[in-house]
C-alpha cells in the first residue's frame, strides 16, 4: 500500500486520539456492556444495544487509525525549503476579489480548510506543487475557475 504523508503535529494528532480510545473509551465501554447485561433480556435491552454499537464504532476506529499510523510518512516541513511541496505554508492572493489567504498544504486525515489546512489532493494543493513565490496559478473548483498569485513560501 502506499504511504500516508502526514506533518508530525497530524501524526501525534491521531497516536493521541488511537491512545484514548484504547485506554479510556474501549474500558468504559466494556464496563457499559457488563452494567446492561446485568440488567436481565438482552433482546429488549436498548442500553446493551446501544453500547454494543458504539463498541462495534470504537473497534472500527481503533483498526482504522493503527492502519493509518503504520502507513505514516512522517515529513517535517521545517526541515525544507525552494517551491511548494507537502508541509508548505503559502500565501496566496485571489487574482479577482484581492484576498489574501494563508494554507499549510498537509495529508488527507489532517486537512481542515476552516483552519488553512489544505489537503494534498485537492484541486488548489494540486495546483501549487512545483510553483514559487510570484507564480500565478489557475485552479478549477466547482464553483468555478480562480486564478491565484503565489505571496509567499514558507516552511515551518
Amino acid at each position: 500500500m502506499d504511504k500516508i504523508p502526514m506533518t508530525p503535529r497530524g501524526f501525534k494528532a491521531l497516536d493521541a486520539e488511537l491512545k484514548n480510545l484504547k485506554v479510556v473509551e474501549r474500558p468504559a465501554i466494556i464496563t457499559a456492556i457488563a452494567e446492561a447485561r446485568e440488567h436481565g433480556d438482552l433482546s429488549e435491552n436498548a442500553e446493551y444495544h446501544s453500547a454494543k454499537e458504539k463498541q462495534s464504532f470504537i473497534e472500527g476506529r481503533i483498526k482504522e487509525l493503527e492502519g493509518m499510523i503504520g502507513l505514516a510518512q512522517v515529513i517535517d516541513p521545517s526541515t525544507m525549503s525552494g517551491s511548494v511541496k507537502f508541509g508548505a505554508t503559502v500565501k496566496l492572493i485571489d487574482e479577482d476579489t484581492e484576498e489574501e489567504k494563508s494554507y499549510q498544504i498537509v495529508g488527507e486525515q489532517e486537512a481542515d480548510i476552516h483552519n488553512g489546512l489544505l489537503n494534498i489532493n485537492s484541486p488548489l494543493a494540486r495546483a501549487l506543487i512545483g510553483k514559487e513565490e510570484g507564480d500565478s496559478i489557475e485552479v478549477r473548483t466547482p464553483g468555478g475557475t480562480k486564478d491565484y498569485e503565489v505571496l509567499e513560501v514558507k516552511y515551518v
